[in-house]
């Protein structure tokens, strides 16, 4: 699986989790609609860790929490 894809289901999980939308999770974390809604997408091929970063904040979990989950252990890279 690719990163931009993991990154995506994170999101949509998380969204799900939360009983959220994308564009309340990008309310929420200080970010625009266009940048969530591109992760959710998958469109964002490289996406910062800036913005990760954000979303953790804006939901008050960890990296760790961010990236403990089984669709990271095997990324295929995308360059």
């Amino acid at each position: 699986m690719k990163l931009s894809e993991a990154i995506s289901i994170k999101i949509q999980k998380i969204c799900s989790t939360y009983n959220i939308t994308p564009n309340k999770l990008a309310n929420i974390c200080c970010l625009t609609q266009s940048t969530v809604q591109n992760l959710v997408a998958g469109k964002s091929k490289n996406p910062k860790l800036l913005t990760i970063i954000r979303i953790c904040e804006g939901l008050n979990i960890t990296l760790k929490d961010f990236f403990d989950d089984e669709i990271f252990y095997k990324i295929e890279r995308e360059d």
